[in-house]
């Protein structure tokens, strides 16, 4: 299933690059960046990984608030990547990678934040301890996902192995809390709007 999902995340994420931004695709990711630069504002660190980071919108926004911050973006999707060169020129790394494999050194960034892509990765516990790995002690973990009540979960869960655009599960908030708590500390979460969620680790 790994490599299926990957294959599709890609492909899909590939097709929507040039309209994510104003598209319906990206509404929702679109919706969760206020959530999550508010935490990222208030978040200290000059190391920064967007793991996900698609077209560099969350990025350039990261940058406007703190210039000074060193920021590098990892997404799967070349065309997604593409779009946030044009976005971000020099002012971002930009890296095509998988969030299972983080082609990065221990201890290489102050604080990692994920945006509305944890939902289509395969192996969120592999994610989780590669995201661990690359931070440094008492480094942050900041993630935004989609959240949806228990009804919604049980009706939309059991179709995402059929999506053609690599989803694979929205979690509950005991499922984040446990998830999380394998790989950091003080793990807190907290509704972001009326379908997301932003959740907070120390390594």
């Amino acid at each position: 299933m790994h490599p299926d999902k990957k294959q599709q995340s890609q492909r899909a994420f590939d097709q929507q690059a040039a309209t994510y931004d104003t598209g319906v695709q990206g509404s929702h990711a679109r919706a969760l960046y206020p959530y999550m630069l508010q935490e990222i504002t208030h978040a200290w660190g000059d190391q920064v990984l967007d793991l996900g980071c698609g077209t560099g919108a969350l990025m350039a926004q990261v940058l406007s608030e703190d210039a000074h911050r060193q920021v590098t973006g990892l997404d799967l999707s070349e065309e997604m990547l593409a779009q946030a060169r044009a976005r971000l020129g020099d002012r971002a790394a930009l890296v095509q990678g998988d969030s299972e494999h983080l082609p990065f050194p221990d201890g290489s960034f102050d604080m990692v934040y994920c945006c509305d892509s944890f939902h289509h990765y395969p192996d969120p516990a592999a994610v989780l301890a590669e995201v661990g790995r690359v931070l440094v002690p008492g480094g942050i973990f900041l993630l935004g996902d989609i959240w949806l009540p228990l009804p919604g979960r049980l009706l939309m869960n059991p179709f995402l192995r059929w999506s053609r655009e690599g989803d694979v599960k929205i979690y509950s908030r005991r499922e984040i809390g446990t998830l999380m708590g394998r790989e950091f500390r003080q793990v807190t979460w907290r509704r972001a709007g009326g379908r997301a969620f932003v959740a907070r680790g120390i390594r």
